[in-house]
Order: structure tokens, then C-alpha cells, then sequence
């Protein structure tokens, strides 16, 4: 929905479904009586999630028709989409294959044109850009060798794509990759430092300018426009991340914030034997749930929760952990546990003192691994409150 000068919207990521006939199923079934809830006078915007295979059944032009005739029945509108996993997200193991194909695989970056392609389509206005968050590179424990190059070309290549889509529309789409734990990029210093060497250095804008025929220094600029990040609040938590750091870093590195995800994360402020026993119980086959430690030589991260628990370096001493487990934003602890959501009240403080991006999107899709009695609520209530809860952070 509209939220000052920019949007506030839920990702229908959180929906099963990765065809596109059970994706329209469930934005019919779900999305307008969401809208009826929170938004029932004015458009509601989407954040809409799509797979592969469901984004090129609805390239086709009776789908596209179909659906762009719902957008306008319900007085929708799309201004962002989740491009970050590219093959299923529910019922079946996801885990680390959730970030394949990675950036340097050619399919990866097939993908991400054909979702900004759809996107121009439906930018709700003049002078509106598009979002696409996207995985940030690649999963740290693949990349090898000439990897990050190859990352780096893939990503220059999505920019120059974005750079002909802007002259044949006039719109604008910004590509938004979303650092998280124990992938290429992480936490946002090394994600300035990614962008300072690889993006937004003299040889990448030689390179776009190749790829566009722009001059050195349109090329520069193009990069900066069309190449930004993903604030997702979870992954910066987690990281022990200060909100204001976050956007002091990637503000003086002229970097753009294309999309603040709000979520959340668990934290346990002190390990101990009955936290660890309570913690197993939120293992589970599907999502990876990387856990960041601080102890009192620093920060020790892990790629799973099994593997955390396992590793054991808790019992040694004093330590806090945090967890990439997706809690609803309005929860302040989930079964015993604290949530992160202080860094998401504190980032939403920042941004209603000076709006640091134009995108805010709501992502908790893990609902269907969430405690029993969490689940027992209606998924379009929980996503309601979710969405009133930041409008009233934010008011």
C-alpha cells in the first residue's frame, strides 16, 4: 500500500505454490481479503514471489492478461518482487539449495531478466521504480576460484539488461541483493566492500559501457541506479548488526537501499542447557537456520541450527545467540525466546525520521515451521497484524 512517498507491502512468498496455476490460486484465495483488512479504500500493493517456472507460464499473453485483469479487479498493484529463490520454497528441502542457481550460473541471471521484464509491466505510476531482491552472489561454502569474477560479470550483464529495459520503457528496475549469514555477502561491510571493488569500480564501468555503448561516466551512474541492496532486518540482527551502522555504511558508499525487508529473527540472550534442549525443537528439514554466536572472543557462525547445537562451543561460557528463524514482527519472543524485533523498531525509527528506501516489505515465510499454536491463527489475520504493526511502528 501506499505509506508516504513510497510502499508498504507482505511477500506472498509466504503462500505454498511454485507453478504458476497454484501461485494465482493462492493470490486470489488470499490476497484481497488481506487488502479488505488493512487497505479496503485504496490500491494494495504486492510483493509478489514468483518461481522459475511459474514466471515464464506467466510471460505468456493470455496469463499475463488474466492476471493483469485480477490486478485491476482488486485494485492491486505490484512494485517489487522476491527473486531470491528460484525453485521450491515449501513442503521439500530447502536448505542451502535455496540460493541455487547462484550468480554464476546462467540461469540465475535468465531468471532475474524475465522477473524485471514482468515487473516494468506493473509499476503502479510515473517516475515509479521496481525492486528485485536476489540471492547476495552465492552460498559462501561453493564459491571458489574464479568465482566472484564470474559473479561480479553476471551481475554487470542484469545491469546492462536493466539499462536497455529503462530506455525501451522509460522505468526503472533496481536489482537488490540481500546479504545473509554465511553467504558471499554477509554483512554489509563486506558488502560495501563487494560493491566498492566489483560494481562500482572504474572497471565495471568500463565494462557496462561496453555492454551498453554508455560513456564512462553514464555507466558509473547506471550501475548505482540499477544495482542496490536488500535490507532484510533478520539477517542484519542476526549478524549483530546496528540499524543505524547499516545505513551509514552503504549511504557514504552510494549504495541504495532498493528494499528494507522487515523481519525478524530469535535471540537468546544466554545459552544454557534448557535453551539448547527448547531450541531442537525448532529444527527442522526445510529452511536453513544459520546461527551467529558472540562469545567473549567474538563472533562464531554456523550454517545450520542442528550444526550449532551440535558444535556445542556454548557450554564453554557466556554467549549470546541469534538465529535466522523467521518470527512474526509483531512477537516480541516465540515460546520462551526474545525476538530481534528491537532492531526492527529501532530500524523503522530511522526510516520514519528519514525515509531510507521506498520499498518496506513484510517476509515471514515460515509460517508452516512455526510452533502448532502459532499456526492455528489465519494466515491472512497474521499477515494483517504484521502489516498494522509496522504501519503503527511507523506512525
Amino acid at each position: 500500500m501506499k505509506l508516504g512517498p513510497g510502499h508498504l507491502a507482505y511477500c506472498t512468498n509466504i503462500h505454498p505454490g511454485e507453478t504458476w496455476d497454484e501461485i494465482r490460486a493462492n493470490l486470489e484465495r488470499h490476497v484481497p481479503e488481506v487488502r479488505r483488512r488493512v487497505c479496503p479504500d485504496a490500491p494494495f500493493g504486492l510483493g509478489l514471489r514468483l518461481s522459475a517456472v511459474a514466471a515464464e507460464a506467466l510471460a505468456r499473453p493470455d496469463a499475463l492478461e488474466a492476471f493483469e485483469d485480477f490486478l485491476r479487479r482488486e485494485s492491486l498493484y505490484v512494485f517489487t518482487i522476491n527473486g531470491f529463490p528460484y525453485g521450491p520454497f515449501h513442503g521439500t528441502r530447502v536448505k542451502e539449495d535455496v540460493y541455487r542457481p547462484d550468480w554464476r550460473e546462467d540461469a540465475r541471471l535468465a531468471y532475474t531478466n524475465r522477473l524485471a521484464d514482468l515487473l516494468v509491466r506493473w509499476l503502479p505510476g510515473e517516475g515509479e521504480q521496481g525492486s528485485v531482491s536476489t540471492v547476495p552472489g552465492a552460498f559462501r561454502a561453493a564459491v571458489a576460484g574464479d568465482g566472484v569474477a564470474r559473479i561480479a560479470e553476471q551481475l554487470l550483464r542484469h545491469a546492462a539488461h536493466l539499462v536497455e529495459l529503462e530506455r525501451r520503457t522509460g522505468r526503472r528496475i533496481v536489482l537488490a541483493l540481500e546479504p545473509e549469514p554465511c553467504c558471499l555477502l554477509e554483512t554489509i561491510e563486506e558488502t560495501v566492500g563487494f560493491f566498492r571493488r566489483h560494481l562500482h569500480s572504474e572497471q565495471a564501468a568500463a565494462r557496462l559501457a561496453t555492454l551498453t555503448g554508455l560513456d564512462a561516466h553514464d555507466a558509473l551512474a547506471a550501475l548505482r541506479a540499477h544495482l542496490g541492496v536488500c535490507l532484510d532486518l533478520c539477517h542484519a540482527a542476526v549478524e549483530f548488526e546496528e540499524p543505524a551502522r547499516c545505513f551509514e555504511l552503504l549511504e557514504a558508499a552510494g549504495i541504495a537501499v532498493a528494499k528494507i525487508q522487515v523481519t525478524a529473527g530469535l535471540r537468546v540472550p544466554r545459552m544454557t542447557v534448557a535453551t539448547a534442549d527448547a531450541l531442537r525443537g525448532l529444527e527442522d528439514d526445510v529452511y536453513l537456520h544459520q546461527v551467529v554466536e558472540r562469545a567473549a572472543d567474538g563472533l562464531c557462525r554456523y550454517a545450520d541450527l542442528g550444526e550449532a547445537l551440535a558444535e556445542g562451543r556454548w557450554q564453554r561460557g557466556d554467549c549470546e545467540w541469534r538465529v535466522h528463524f523467521h518470527v512474526p514482527v509483531f512477537l516480541e519472543e516465540l515460546d520462551g525466546f526474545a525476538s530481534t524485533q528491537s532492531f526492527v523498531r529501532e530500524a523503522l525509527r530511522l526510516h520514519r525520521d528519514r525515509a531510507r528506501s521506498s520499498h518496506l516489505e513484510v517476509e515471514t515465510y515460515t509460517w508452516s515451521v512455526l510452533p502448532e499454536r502459532h499456526r492455528s491463527v489465519p494466515v491472512t489475520e497474521a499477515i494483517a497484524r504484521e502489516l498494522d504493526w509496522v504501519r503503527g511502528v511507523l506512525s
